[in-house]
């Protein structure tokens, strides 16, 4: 099987030849070509040449066309801060007022250079892969990019307190996800990875995600013109597991701090089975693991959720550390493909 084909039939609920599994680091693309990160992300072709080079090393199976988050905010205008060993965050928000909000317009895709390169590492990932290899595009969703647009208090301010100006900024958020995501995907990307920490239950409670963000994702996926999975970035999940397989996505990004056993335990239950896990290996603890402890980190996560398919194996925030060492990903690469060979008959013999 190549890797599209391995996805597609563990998504399907059945078991491929060998457990599918995403590595995203999108840092060490910058190590691969001797280049700060800075400059790794000032060009497409770094980009797209990163990502390339690191398959060839780990043989994991997708290409990810992601830059950095804040990428989203620069669109509109706000401050990028590059650091030397870290992902470049955001800057003061743009939005000092919440009233400015009013003024909000959506940028245009194709003429934002910020976008437009994103846009042209995915053609030439497209170019580069073929149909053998999934390309997962991002969008961060309406409902948690106002974190960036305004600042976590005053954004929860305008959710609790100013109905008028949550709705306008979700109508347009909504449209510049959708208009994001379409783009992504029309140059070349398989899926998006619909980035929606504030909604997880890490963050808010569950009665008010039903009231908000589940509805705003409703409403945006269903006008995303490909597949997606819903990423929480590490937050956790379960208590609107429910709600997340009713929003119309495929795949769920799981919290290290949850039990993979239990998730798939709940995903398994009738009327959730098409509903995906994919984890999750803590990316901040791999920093310090040595290779045997990959190992038994991948094996412990294939034995809870690997069985009769509906998993791939990731980390658990979708961006794996600067810091973390070549050796470890090398080493869980490695992992996966000595244990992640279905069937996975030794899971029986380990339990007995």
């Amino acid at each position: 099987m190549n890797s599209l084909q391995r996805v597609l039939t563990s998504l399907g609920q059945s078991e491929p030849d060998y457990v599918p599994f995403f590595l995203l680091p999108t840092l060490h693309g910058a190590k691969e070509l001797g280049l700060s990160i800075e400059k790794y992300f000032s060009e497409a072709e770094n980009v797209a040449e990163g990502q390339l080079r690191l398959r060839a090393r780990y043989h994991h199976d997708c290409l990810y066309n992601f830059f950095y988050a804040p990428i989203e905010v620069e669109a509109w205008g706000a401050e990028i801060i590059f650091s030397p060993d870290g992902p470049p965050n955001s800057g003061q928000p743009f939005l000092a007022n919440p009233e400015d909000i009013q003024k909000l317009h959506v940028p245009s895709i194709e003429e934002t250079p910020c976008l437009s390169k994103v846009l042209k590492a995915t053609r030439l990932l497209k170019q580069a892969a073929g149909d053998e290899v999934p390309i997962i595009g991002v969008a961060v969703s309406p409902f948690s990019l106002p974190v960036m647009q305004l600042g976590f208090d005053k954004y929860f301010d305008v959710m609790l307190s100013r109905p008028d100006l949550f709705e306008r900024l979700m109508q347009v958020n909504e449209e510049f996800c959708v208009a994001w995501a379409n783009a992504q995907l029309t140059a070349g990307a398989t899926a998006i990875c619909y980035f929606d920490p504030v909604s997880s239950s890490t963050i808010i409670p569950p009665a008010l995600y039903r009231q908000t963000g589940y509805e705003i994702a409703r409403r945006t996926l269903a006008r995303i013109h490909g597949p997606t999975a819903t990423h929480l970035a590490s937050g956790r999940c379960l208590p609107i597991l429910d709600d997340l397989a009713q929003t119309g996505t495929a795949i769920v990004g799981v919290s290290a701090l949850e039990d993979l056993a239990e998730l798939k335990t709940v995903v398994c239950a009738a009327g959730r089975s098409r509903l995906s896990l994919l984890g999750n290996l803590n990316g901040i603890e791999m920093r310090r693991w040595t290779p045997r402890q990959a190992e038994a980190q991948v094996k412990a996560a294939i034995a809870k959720a690997g069985r009769g398919g509906g998993f791939i194996l990731c980390d658990n925030h979708g961006e794996i550390p600067w810091q973390v060492p070549d050796q470890i990903l090398m080493a869980i690469s490695d992992a996966v493909h000595q244990w992640g060979a279905y069937p996975l008959k030794w899971i029986e013999n380990d339990q007995e």
